[in-house]
C-alpha cells in the first residue's frame, strides 16, 4: 500500500502549528540583520579561511619500479582481451522490386 504524501498545505498547517507550539512553551526567535552569516569567520575551514595552500610543496619521491609494474600489467590486460568477431549467419531479408518506373511490384526475400 501506498503511503499518502502530505500536500503543501498540510506541511504549511504543521510547521505553523509547530511552531506557535515552540513560541507558546516559551521558546525565542533571534532576529538577525539582512546578509548576516551563520558561520564563524574565526572558526572557516581551510577553504574559507585562505589557509589551503600555505604549507611549503613537499617533494614527490618516483618509484620507476612500481610505475613500471603498473604499466606492464595493463599492457597484459590490453593484451589478454582477443576481439571476437561476431559470425552471424546470413539471415534472409526481404526486398522490394521495383519496375522501370519505379513503383514498386512485389517483395521478395533474398539471403545476403
Amino acid at each position: 500500500m501506498v503511503k499518502k504524501l502530505p500536500t503543501k498545505q498540510e506541511l504549511r498547517a504543521q510547521l505553523e502549528r509547530e511552531t506557535r507550539h515552540f513560541l507558546d512553551t516559551g521558546g525565542e526567535v533571534n532576529e538577525f540583520p539582512h546578509g548576516a552569516s551563520g558561520t564563524n569567520p574565526l572558526n572557516a575551514g581551510n577553504f574559507q579561511a585562505g589557509s589551503l595552500f600555505t604549507q611549503p610543496r613537499s617533494k614527490r619521491t618516483f618509484i620507476p619500479e612500481v610505475v613500471a609494474a603498473i604499466e606492464a600489467r595493463r599492457k597484459n590486460a590490453h593484451k589478454s582481451r582477443a576481439v571476437r568477431k561476431r559470425t552471424r549467419l546470413p539471415q534472409p531479408r526481404r526486398k522490394i522490386l521495383y519496375d522501370d518506373f519505379g513503383e514498386p511490384i512485389r517483395k521478395v526475400w533474398v539471403d545476403e
